[in-house]
């Protein structure tokens, strides 16, 4: 029998036991153990170094993308703080139960089995979580690692921006397969994506690719492109110089907005359109860059 197990707010669980779990001997008392998820094939972290870029769409995006051709996919939204994942997928209000054996079970929406922390929040929570580091990082342990994922070929990683607490736990707790950069077109943003280009590469984190959001605009009566940053090569000077292919160019377009507010992102809403396509393109890509690399498995 499935009971829903809300987040705990025991004072004396909040450190070592911030879900409130049954605790389990990965994610007891000490530093994390570097081990698979059983079941789960490859895990892909999404990742940028300033929030705002886009990184939540293109996670979102990307794990339907994965299940639209045909792959078991799984989507952890990380960022403890600021959670979109459960508006996006639709999911949003929903609680998640746990099985006999204390493990949580993810909702799944659009063929995506979802995990985040507000699924876990009774329903009168205000959403607003006020932790210190040490209770994020065991809470982002607990949520790799005492969720029931089942058999996945891939897990997307929604990762918060920055090169914090969180970052440091999922590296430590995983073998990543590798990370997908998000930025925006502005010299500040891809300052800051270079910093989480860095941040992998000094853990030994494959960098599978840069996207470009927000890169240009597309008029809707004329067709004119314009490049709403001006002419910029940066984000390629960038991928040269870190040996990184770039996965998409993707333009601002209000409709990739609403879709995902709406919790019907555009693969879903518009699954033939050119902008849903460019996702789509993009995981066939790393699937096939994953099937190149002997030591992945797709």
């Amino acid at each position: 029998m499935r009971t829903t197990r809300p987040i705990s707010t025991a004072r004396t669980l909040l450190h070592e036991n911030p879900l409130g779990l049954r605790m389990r001997p990965n994610t007891a008392r000490g530093l994390p153990l570097k081990t698979p998820i059983p079941g789960v094939a490859n895990i892909i972290a999404v990742a940028s170094g300033k929030g705002g870029v886009g990184k939540s769409t293109t996670a979102v995006n990307l794990a339907i993308s994965f299940a639209r051709i045909g792959k078991r996919a799984g989507l952890l939204d990380a960022d403890i703080f600021g959670p979109s994942i459960p508006r996006m997928m639709n999911l949003k209000g929903l609680n998640a139960d746990t099985d006999p054996n204390g493990r949580i079970e993810p909702l799944q929406n659009y063929g995506v089995r979802t995990m985040a922390i507000p699924f876990l929040l009774p329903p009168a929570h205000d959403g607003a979580i006020v932790w210190r580091g040490l209770m994020v990082m065991k809470a982002v342990t607990q949520l790799l690692r005492d969720v029931h994922w089942g058999a996945l070929d891939v897990l997307v990683i929604d990762m918060p921006p920055g090169t914090g607490d969180t970052q440091l736990s999922v590296v430590q707790n995983v073998p990543l397969t590798g990370a997908v950069i998000v930025s925006t077109p502005q010299d500040v943003a891809l300052e800051d994506a270079i910093k989480g280009i860095v941040m992998f590469e000094k853990v030994h984190i494959k960098i599978l690719g840069i996207v470009q959001n927000m890169s240009y605009f597309v008029c809707p009566t004329c067709r004119t492109r314009t490049n709403v940053f001006g002419e910029r090569d940066n984000l390629r000077q960038v991928a040269a110089k870190y040996n990184v292919p770039i996965l998409a160019d993707m333009p601002l377009n209000p409709e990739i907005v609403t879709t995902s507010d709406r919790g019907t992102p555009i693969t879903i809403k518009d699954p033939e359109s050119s902008l849903a396509q460019s996702y789509i393109n993009m995981a066939k890509n790393l699937v096939e860059h994953l099937r190149t690399d002997d030591s992945i498995h797709v």
